[in-house]
């Protein structure tokens, strides 16, 4: 290993300041995504703690709306061990901090175009603040699937070739 192998590792957990804990990997391959929004979260304190030690998954989580708000469901922060009788419940709803066009325009395309609403990373923020970014997403059908597969497949095969002609 060289000296810069650890220094990309940082570079890629820290994107622009932001300290990433937890990652949807399988978002983009399941969805097409068309519209990303940063969102807030509304969190307790035990939650934040859990947080910053880095334990966190958004892997089966999604957004609903409920109420004119949009919910973060599903997604687990497990307790923190130091909290005792004051932890939260690690898979409660979560509310998501959002401008009031941003929330009619995600209600609307969800209701009216069928669209989901699906979490792609969670972080904190230069100013230390907990953040979501929040897809705006269509399924994908298992024939979409294939064909990104094989796109992503002959666009590797097309980089070895010229490599090896130059």
């Amino acid at each position: 290993m060289h000296a810069g192998w650890l220094a990309d590792r940082r570079d890629v957990a820290r994107e622009q300041g932001n300290k990433v804990i937890a990652r949807n990997r399988r978002a983009r391959h399941d969805y097409a995504i068309e519209d990303v929004f940063e969102a807030g979260i509304a969190l307790t304190g035990t939650e934040v703690k859990s947080l910053r030690v880095g334990k966190a998954a958004i892997a089966e989580a999604y957004a609903d709306t409920r109420g004119g708000e949009i919910w973060l469901l599903n997604s687990n922060i497990p307790e923190y061990l130091q909290a005792s009788r004051f932890n939260h419940a690690p898979k409660r709803p979560r509310k998501l901090l959002l401008h009031r066009r941003e929330i009619e325009k995600l209600i609307g395309a969800v209701e009216r175009q069928g669209m989901t609403l699906v979490p792609l990373k969670l972080y904190f923020n230069d100013k230390g603040r907990a953040k979501i970014e929040l897809a705006l997403a269509r399924g994908k059908k298992l024939h979409d699937k294939r064909e990104t597969e094989k796109r992503r497949s002959w666009e590797r095969e097309r980089g070895r070739l010229l490599r090896q002609k130059g």
